[in-house]
């Protein structure tokens, strides 16, 4: 019978945990900017991670820039993951774009303006069925 969470599921967690800390405090790369480890994805083996990073600003290149600072910091990423966590085997760091948060504020944005444009059109009608009944 599988357990509620997982080994994997447990140290997917502290490893997000531990990534979001190290590159909070350790890496000093003004290219990077504002970080944020979405989640992270282990293999079966916990030999190999893939880590989700999202970034506060929107801009592709930046975004470019930024990623490729985490693959170049990988493995210092990960010796310092090794020192942090007490694993058998520290997996091996694959960085990856996670674009659900832009897409999310996106469509948020989008049911925003539509309801808004709904309300508008309602108060419209409203006061053209106004302006029809004072002119009969």
């Amino acid at each position: 019978m599988a357990r509620e969470f997982s080994r994997t599921r447990r140290v997917g967690q502290e490893l997000q945990k531990e990534i979001a800390m190290i590159l909070q405090r350790e890496i000093k790369d003004e290219r990077l900017g504002m970080v944020t480890v979405s989640g992270v994805e282990l293999s079966r083996d916990l030999n190999y991670a893939k880590v989700f990073v999202t970034f506060l600003e929107n801009d592709p290149e930046k975004i470019e820039k930024g990623m490729a600072v985490l693959k170049d910091a990988a493995g210092f990423i990960r010796s310092l993951v090794g020192k942090a966590m007490r694993l058998r085997v520290t997996p091996e760091l694959r960085f990856a774009y996670d674009q659900s948060l832009v897409e999310g504020m996106r469509i948020s944005t989008l049911v925003s303006s539509t309801i808004a444009e709904d309300k508008r059109r309602m108060q419209e009608s409203h006061r053209d069925e106004q302006d029809q009944e004072e002119k009969d």
